[in-house]
């Protein structure tokens, strides 16, 4: 790509009367600068490095940068993430490309369902891990869960369709009967209200052409259930009235009071979390800062369900889990 192309697409400024006329790659990272790339930077030492590896033109946002090299290309724009990806918007005009941003539930479901993963790129949340992955892949449909980021990759960027067909036969707490595409999958492990984020990402997988199976089912990061005894070991759903369910979400937590509201009348929650942590309808709840006051919490208050934010499940002492069916 010629200089002048570059610096039209960035909309910069060149600095300089470089010798090169045109670069060959482009990079975020100096360690895989080759001869002839183009590199984005605005720290000193990075672009020293990129110069060294024989970069034919940086462009940097900071005027403080020290150029150490005349010969070649040094382009000055306002902001480098944002000049890096209207580059990327350029190449992705190039090769036709498809990009969706998907909330984080669904986003986990289409990981766990997919049965083949290499005709579609994830796209990390780092922007520079991302400006590579686009840059240097040759797929055609991308992903990711980043809305600013997505944004920057494609301003109109698309989601999943909201009305798709499928609908729940019958469900609990930690178990759905649903029916999609003709069939009816029976007492899944999945949260009834998880199933609205599932169903989109079948159409998804319908509509692009994307292997999968919901046999892979299971429950999501999001949402873990763990029936415990009193002494916080992981034990059978009909041995116990006791669940921790972990998440990393208050929305969640929202919606399975309102199902325990709705279905289990007699059944104690609590919450716990973080300090200072606001979760819609509780005026106080249980707030902890180490494990071991969670493990206190269960261990002291009476409760059939436990919804503990932000804490991972290890902190009790697991054995086995399993999940009830009510």
């Amino acid at each position: 790509m010629k200089i002048e192309d570059i610096v039209n697409l960035t909309e910069g400024t060149l600095a300089n009367t470089p010798k090169v006329q045109a670069i060959e790659a482009a990079t975020v990272y100096p360690s895989k600068v080759e001869h002839g790339d183009l590199f984005f930077s605005s720290k000193q030492e990075e672009i020293d490095k990129a110069v060294e590896n024989g970069a034919y033109a940086i462009i940097y946002d900071d005027d403080s940068i020290e150029r150490k090299d005349d010969e070649i290309a040094w382009i000055k724009v306002s902001d480098i993430q944002l000049a890096a990806f209207k580059l990327i918007r350029y190449v992705i005009i190039k090769k036709e490309a498809k990009f969706f941003l998907l909330n984080e539930h669904e986003m986990s479901f289409l990981k766990m369902i997919l049965t083949h993963k290499g005709n579609i790129s994830f796209i990390a949340n780092d922007w520079r891990k991302a400006f590579e992955q686009i840059l240097n892949s040759d797929d055609a449909l991308f992903v990711g869960t980043d809305k600013e980021l997505m944004k920057l990759i494609k301003p109109d960027i698309k989601r999943l369709e909201r009305d798709v067909e499928g609908y729940p036969v019958f469900d609990t707490l930690f178990r759905t009967t649903f029916k999609v595409g003709g069939y009816v999958y029976q007492e899944k492990e999945l949260i009834p209200f998880h199933l609205d984020h599932l169903l989109r990402v079948v159409a998804f997988c319908e509509a692009e052409d994307l292997p999968y199976s919901l046999d892979r089912l299971k429950y999501t990061k999001h949402f873990i259930p763990v029936f415990i005894d009193g002494q916080l070991k992981s034990t059978q759903a009909g041995k116990s009235d006791k669940v921790a369910i972990f998440t990393d979400n208050i929305e969640d937590i929202v919606e399975a009071r309102e199902y325990i509201k709705r279905s289990n009348t007699w059944v104690k929650g609590i919450v716990l979390t973080p300090p200072k942590t606001k979760v819609p309808g509780i005026d106080r709840p249980h707030w902890f800062e180490s494990e071991e006051e969670v493990r206190e919490i269960l261990k002291s208050t009476l409760f059939n369900y436990a919804f503990i934010y932000n804490a991972d499940k290890s902190i009790l002492n697991t054995i086995k889990e399993e999940y009830s069916l009510f």
